[in-house]
């Protein structure tokens, strides 16, 4: 009998004597010692994966764009900085070796003209996610930050809060991540999470008044068009830019040195295609993908799942809906952005975002709400028809808070579909790509959680933490590391062999499943003691 298999009858045996029922050892929270050997490891890995001007040849590596040895690595300005002070302060922070690495450059008037790609200039700290991500990212950073704050690191975590102010003030929005590659798209809206999630507690007024300028902008950004679907008042994920994403050109290649694109070429040759008009996307003619499809395909980069077959193959068909996740969102914005006007005494502004906040929570009752399933499912505005595809981010409206507690529990009645042994599947359908199942990924982990505990779904709640935080102990314990994605039926982290499409090798470090390791511990904690 192994350890693993004794420690389980343990436990259950543990449970027989309390006079509870015993816990399926999926659903078992791991033991104190076997958690403190994860929280160690996650404590370490804030500073691991922290960058810094101070490292900053380190930073300006990236591992998905292969350099020749010894060329620098571009660092760029945006024409709005100084940018005698920065090279000042580099010059004084770094060696000569080490400049010797990078080179400071001003952004073009336009950047779709740059072919050499680097880092985006930042002025202060972040954590990186780790792997080939060694950049600050947009959705990830808000999961880090929880972490951070939850992990006593304040300063971290109103660094990587400032970065998305600065973004917004230098580049016109909070990016993607701070690569070149990345400058025409963002990712999904947290900026008032963040922005509070300092806030309450520092309670410093002048980084609240500070920050404001900046949450009105990104607001915008989202809330006009194209991101504004006039039609239903909800807004969609769109990219600006053109072509093939350049990242995924460069580093998204399989074992036959295949790009994505290609193996979508091969798929659209082979397989018949019923979602949506595989004409707007693919020429089959000559073969090739059209301007429309690499539309929506950094349209879907910019939505954080990518790819799915949420909408149709490679969720290509994203640019026509109207989503469940980024509307939740932006319902929590509206509300977060009131309550940000009231600490700043601006009360009539206030309620202009709760009058936000009210339109658009009837209009995604009207639009996303499928009374018959019990469900949101994203819109497809030109066809005037919910897509009935079970995916995680149902769970979106609990967190945000925008449901009723009828819908909250005819939501709570789907629960069994999307729960696995290891935790949420990220949806029923195997595709063969990433962001489908078997796969569940942290940040949808601790999405549901939290939806379920605000609306009083306690025991479901602790049923999924359980099960999520016994997979990524189990795992931590036979790799040692922490990583991004897991097969949450099959509870581990070899995953190379289910994705076809995606990137199949699992990224080690990994700051959102660090961060969701330890805040879903923290709740369930905070919850029995409720």
């Amino acid at each position: 009998m192994d350890e693993r298999r004794r420690r389980n009858l343990a436990a259950a045996g543990l449970a027989v004597l309390l006079g509870i029922a015993a816990v399926p050892p999926e659903e078992a929270v791991p033991s104190a010692e076997r958690i403190q050997a994860v929280r160690a490891y996650i404590k370490k890995a804030w500073g691991t994966l922290t960058r810094s001007n101070r490292d900053l040849p380190r930073a300006a590596m990236d591992p998905k764009m292969k350099r020749p040895a010894g060329q620098p690595s571009p660092v760029y300005l945006s024409p709005r900085e100084d940018r005698r002070r920065v090279a000042g302060e580099l010059k004084a922070l770094l060696g000569p070796d080490e400049l010797a690495k990078i080179e400071l450059r001003t952004l073009p008037a336009d950047p779709g003209t740059i072919s050499d790609h680097g880092l985006l200039y930042l002025p202060r700290p972040y954590v990186v996610p780790g792997g080939r991500f060694n950049e600050m990212y947009g959705w990830d950073s808000f999961f880090i930050q929880v972490g951070l704050l939850r992990d006593g690191e304040l300063e971290r975590a109103r660094d990587m809060a400032e970065n998305f102010i600065y973004e917004i003030d230098k580049y016109g929005t909070i990016l993607n991540a701070n690569r070149t590659y990345y400058l025409t798209r963002s990712q999904p809206p947290f900026l008032t999470e963040m922005v509070l999630g300092v806030y309450r507690q520092t309670h410093d007024k002048e980084f609240l008044r500070a920050a404001w300028p900046a949450v009105e902008s990104y607001y915008r950004f989202w809330t006009t068009p194209p991101h504004l679907v006039e039609s239903t008042g909800l807004s969609r994920y769109y990219d600006l830019g053109q072509g093939p994403a350049p990242e995924v050109l460069s580093d998204e290649r399989d074992a036959q040195g295949r790009t994505h694109y290609d193996r979508v070429r091969e798929y659209y040759r082979t397989h018949a295609v019923e979602d949506y008009d595989v004409s707007q996307y693919y020429d089959r003619a000559t073969d090739q993908l059209t301007p429309l499809f690499y539309r929506g395909d950094r349209s879907m980069r910019e939505s954080g799942f990518d790819p799915s077959n949420r909408f149709g193959p490679f969720s290509v068909d994203i640019i026509h809906y109207v989503p469940v996740c980024l509307n939740s969102l932006l319902y929590r914005m509206e509300k977060e952005s009131a309550e940000i006007a009231r600490e700043l005494g601006r009360k009539d502004e206030a309620g202009a975002w709760d009058e936000r906040a009210a339109n658009r929570r009837a209009a995604v009752d009207r639009y996303l709400w499928d009374e018959q399933a019990g469900l949101y499912y994203d819109y497809d505005f030109p066809g005037r028809r919910r897509r009935p595809y079970l995916f995680a981010t149902t769970f979106y409206p609990l967190w945000a808070g925008l449901e009723s507690s009828e819908q909250a529990q005819r939501v709570l009645g789907n629960l069994r579909r999307l729960e696995a042994p290891g935790g949420i599947l990220t949806s029923t359908n195997v595709s063969g790509s990433q962001w489908d199942a078997p796969f569940g990924w942290a940040p949808l982990q601790l999405i549901a959680v939290q939806g379920l505990r605000r609306y009083g779904f306690g025991p479901e709640a602790d049923r999924v933490t359980g099960k999520f935080l016994s997979l990524v102990t189990r795992d931590f314990e036979e790799h040692g590391v922490i990583v991004e994605k897991y097969d949450v039926r099959q509870r581990r982290s070899d995953v190379a062999a289910g994705i076809r499409f995606g990137y199949s090798a699992n990224q080690v470090g990994f700051g959102w499943t660090n961060a969701a390791y330890v805040e879903l511990l923290a709740d369930l904690a905070d919850g029995r003691r409720r």
